[in-house]
């Protein structure tokens, strides 16, 4: 035996070659974890009496040839799993007849039929594929026997059997323990399942995650196999019921067959079934009716995941009273009510807890608090309420807690405040955070305030904030400036105080927020111009490369391994994933922000688009001046929203270097002049208004992306003319003065062009009425008639002494004294 685990080796000398042809009868050889290349098969090949060989996590490259490994014919256990072989298995492994261990997982093999190849393995016990491109070839239909064997399967029908009687061509020899093959699109060709598993019986571990499967569940998969411990069919096309026979082994300690579309109710009797399952996963399926009571003999049960379905009813006390060993517990987006968070409630082991988008309601009891191991707890989207207690500090392990959409009420208590992400939106919180001194205060990443009742000033607490990602503080009742010291949130790449009451100058402190993507400043009264300096922003460029919002898998149960011991050898990469939220193991409802683009509110949520979504908007403001034609530098901003302000000037032609913008609202301001002519090459603008506001001139021409807008995008501008407006423009002759209207008159007379008659006529009637109405008030008010006399008597004699001043001054040629 020899073991060289993680040296670091690269190759062998030429004294290892000889010292290992010194050792021909060596049997077990384990290079695992260093990095050699496929080289070093070509002289393994000098062992021919090895029967363990490990190239697990190499450095191996490139097709595998025939060389060496083929040799090896007393060969039980091969892993070359984790490298980075290519192309097809060699066919010459077919003649390894006494392998019993095959491995090749983490590669990117493709092609060849699996089955000539692994069919004359009669010895095989244990085979992983996972992580390879194997598509549609997993099946025996080649080998041809022509001696029609009955296959029986025995199946589960009201606890009846019944024999199926199946006409195959070749049945397989061997018996698997271990079967891993995830994620290769099984049967890719028909749908069905492997057929050959039919003859399996000795099954203890078999992973078809993430396939095409197709048909009814395969109940007689989980009765042929009495010593299952390890059943994941997770993210398939399954139909049907899922029914355990009361003949089914009842040792069975991991079972995940969530994403399929199975139907009816969970079995009534599964917590006596399966009393040793310590996971299982049922979520996103159709299960319908209550969760039975019977879970609550599942004494040691870590994970239950029933998420995703159509139950309803109250949460047995059972479960919450019995399961104490639960660590994660997921009955999200199902239609359970009352409620939960009772006296009976006893999972004091419980890390992750998701109860969001059912119809629970009550408060947040002193229950909850006592959870000291809890790290995440999602209970929105639910009706519950209440003031919530400030009685707390035991959760001093939470990072992640979401209560959006529910009814709570008074202030939020600051020893709640997580360490990672906090989303209290749209509740009736009231008061401030202002004297918040919880030390998580300090790593907060991610918080979301929105839809409150929260008054005064923005916080402090949070300008502090570091590491901060994203505050979303919008349709609050805060007041007052942003603070300057806004400066030093370095990470924050959203910014949301759209809807409250805040005030002043935008600070140029704003500016200095370099990995900004989203700022909405909209629906305040902020006033002055726009800061130029705005320029300096990103607004995108870096975002899509920091993935700021990449998904984190959970800190437990994402990456969770299964030790399996085979021939008393264990083999620690052999997992099974616990996969509480997306079908890549995280969470999939962290981060998600509200932001106004083209004429809607669209959510971008973690994960996807908001890593790549960039937008400006100070539109329902105060703002004055001219728009910076600095602006024009944010060549990433997808959206841009200047309207409903007091902004005047003409639009910048530095716009034109917008090339990512998508969405342009100017509309609402005292814009003057044209619109440029070279915004014509944004190709990708799919909103644009300019309406309301007094643009002259021709509409660019209706071509790419100009020809979609409607006359809603330039209407409330008299002067503006051509299609899609109804205006005319050779018909306007009389408009004001400018360089476009000036050129328009030219065939009808210059802009200056008076009509004599009508000005005479409209000055004598303004004149009349004029001296009428003074004559009026005069002959009304004895009091002002007085002062008017007064008034002309003052006028008459400073005119006299002026008149009599000067002509002294002209005679005597001297100034008077």
């Amino acid at each position: 035996m020899l073991e060289l685990v993680g040296c670091g080796l690269s190759s062998l000398t030429m004294q290892d070659s000889e010292l290992l042809s010194k050792w021909s009868k060596m049997r077990h050889l384990d290079l695992s974890r260093n990095s050699f290349g496929k080289d070093i098969l070509r002289i393994l090949g000098a062992l021919p009496f090895l029967k363990f060989l490990s190239l697990h996590d190499n450095a191996m490259e490139g097709p595998l040839s025939n060389q060496g490994l083929c040799e090896l014919k007393k060969l039980e256990e091969l892993d070359l799993s984790y490298n980075h072989i290519e192309g097809i298995l060699p066919p010459c492994l077919s003649n390894l007849t006494s392998l019993r261990l095959f491995d090749v997982s983490g590669n990117q093999f493709i092609g060849n039929h699996l089955s000539s190849l692994l069919g004359s393995l009669n010895s095989l016990e244990y085979i992983d594929l996972r992580h390879n491109r194997f598509e549609g070839l997993f099946s025996f239909s080649s080998f041809v026997n022509h001696s029609k064997l009955e296959v029986v399967a025995i199946t589960s029908d009201n606890d009846k059997f019944e024999v199926e009687t199946e006409y195959k061509d070749w049945l397989p020899m061997f018996q698997l323990k271990v079967f891993v093959l995830p994620n290769c699109n099984l049967n890719k060709r028909s749908g069905d399942f492997p057929k050959f598993l039919l003859h399996q019986n000795t099954l203890s571990f078999i992973d078809l995650s993430h396939n095409n499967l197709e048909g009814s569940f395969p109940n007689w998969l989980l009765v042929n196999n009495t010593k299952l411990e390890y059943l994941s069919l997770r993210n398939n096309s399954f139909v049907g019921e899922f029914h355990l026979s009361p003949y089914y082994n009842s040792y069975t300690c991991w079972m995940d067959v969530s994403d399929n579309q199975l139907i009816g109710h969970i079995q009534l009797n599964m917590g006596e079934m399966v009393p040793y399952l310590i996971h299982i996963n049922l979520s996103r399926n159709a299960f319908g009716g209550s969760i039975p009571s019977s879970i609550g003999k599942m004494r040691i049960l870590e994970v239950l995941d029933l998420s995703s379905n159509n139950l309803s009813g109250e949460v047995p006390k059972q479960l919450v009273r019995n399961c104490r060993s639960l660590r994660s517990l997921a009955l999200s987006n199902n239609k359970f009510h009352g409620q939960t968070f009772s006296d009976d409630f006893k999972l004091t082991q419980i890390e992750y807890l998701r109860l969001n988008d059912n119809q629970f309601t009550g408060p947040l009891t002193n229950v909850v608090f006592n959870l000291s191991k809890l790290s995440m707890l999602d209970i929105s989207n639910n009706n519950m309420s209440g003031k919530i207690l400030d009685s707390m500090n035991n959760m001093i392990r939470l990072r992640t807690l979401i209560m959006r959409n529910n009814a709570f009420n008074d202030q939020f208590p600051c020893a709640l405040i997580p360490n990672v992400f906090m989303d209290i939106s749209h509740n009736s919180f009231s008061g401030t955070l202002t004297s918040c001194s919880n030390p998580n205060l300090g790593v907060l990443e991610h918080v979301h305030l929105q839809g409150n009742h929260f008054t005064k000033f923005i916080p402090e607490a949070l300008i502090n904030l570091s590491k901060l990602v994203t505050l979303d503080v919008s349709d609050n009742n805060l007041s007052g400036r942003i603070p300057l010291s806004i400066r030093l949130l370095a990470n924050l790449s959203i910014l949301i105080l759209r809807g409250n009451q805040l005030g002043g100058s935008i600070p140029t402190q704003l500016c200095q927020l370099n990995k900004i993507s989203l700022m909405d400043l909209s629906k305040n009264s902020f006033t002055g111009s726009i800061p130029s300096c705005l320029s300096n922003i990103t607004f995108g460029a870096i975002g899509a490369a920091d993935l700021a919002f990449a998904q984190t898998p959970l800190e437990f149960y994402s990456t969770r391994h299964i030790f399996y011991v085979y021939e008393n050898v264990l083999l620690p990469h052999l997992d099974m994933v616990f996969e509480i939220g997306g079908p890549d193991g995280t969470y999939d409802k962290v981060d998600e922000v509200e932001f106004i683009t083209k004429s809607r509110t669209n959510s971008y949520r973690a994960g996807s688009i908001l890593n790549f979504m960039s937008g400006l908007d100070l539109s329902c403001n105060k703002l004055t001046g001219e728009i910076p034609f600095e602006l024009g530098k944010l060549s990433n901003v997808r959206a841009l929203n200047l309207s409903h302000n007091l902004l005047i000037g003409p639009i910048p032609k530095t716009f034109s270097n917008l090339t990512q913008i998508e969405s342009l609202d100017l509309s609402y301001n005292n814009l003057s002049g044209n619109i440029p002519t070279d915004l014509i090459n944004l190709n990708f603008l799919a909103v644009f208004i300019v309406a309301h506001n007094n643009l002259s001139g021709k509409i660019l021409d209706r071509k790419a992306q100009f020809g979609t807008f409607e006359a809603s995008s330039y209407e409330g501008n008299p002067f503006l003319c051509g299609p899609p407006l109804e205006n005319n423009c050779t018909a306007i002759v009389d408009l004001p003065y400018s360089p476009t209207t000036a050129s328009l008159n030219e065939t009808k007379g210059k802009w200056y062009d008076i009509d004599q008659v009508a000005f005479s006529a409209s000055f004598v009637r303004t004149y009349i009425t004029f001296l009428f109405g003074f004559a009026a008030v005069l002959y009304i008010n004895p009091y002002w008639r007085q002062r008017w006399f007064y008034l002309i008597e003052e006028g008459m004699w400073s005119s006299y002494y002026f008149v009599c001043n000067t002509v002294y001054k002209l005679l005597r040629f001297q100034p008077s004294v």
